[in-house]
């Protein structure tokens, strides 16, 4: 248990400062690259809840699938609004 959750406090650092180190131009750009890999997250949050056979499994099971699924959304709408910017004004 104590390896895990030193994985995951160490992920958390490093994810933050991957991100706190991104300029602000690059930001959007990876942001929307990003929504390939949060389909998969998607995609395996469901197969796994697919799998629960308890009901705690089945409840942390579903909050991912609606966490990926906001998550991939979001990503969509942002990339959206950023590419709504280089279009050419229509007169």
């Amino acid at each position: 248990m104590i390896d895990l959750l030193t994985i995951f406090v160490l992920a958390v650092f490093v994810g933050f400062e991957v991100v706190s180190k991104v300029s602000t131009i690059l930001h959007t750009p990876l942001m929307s690259g990003a929504n390939a890999i949060h389909g998969v997250i998607l995609v395996g949050a469901v197969l796994i809840t697919g799998q629960a056979e308890g009901g705690i499994e089945l409840v942390l099971g579903l909050l991912a699938v609606f966490l990926a699924t906001v998550n991939v959304v979001g990503g969509f709408v942002v990339t959206d609004r950023m590419l709504e910017m280089f279009k050419g004004h229509k007169r």
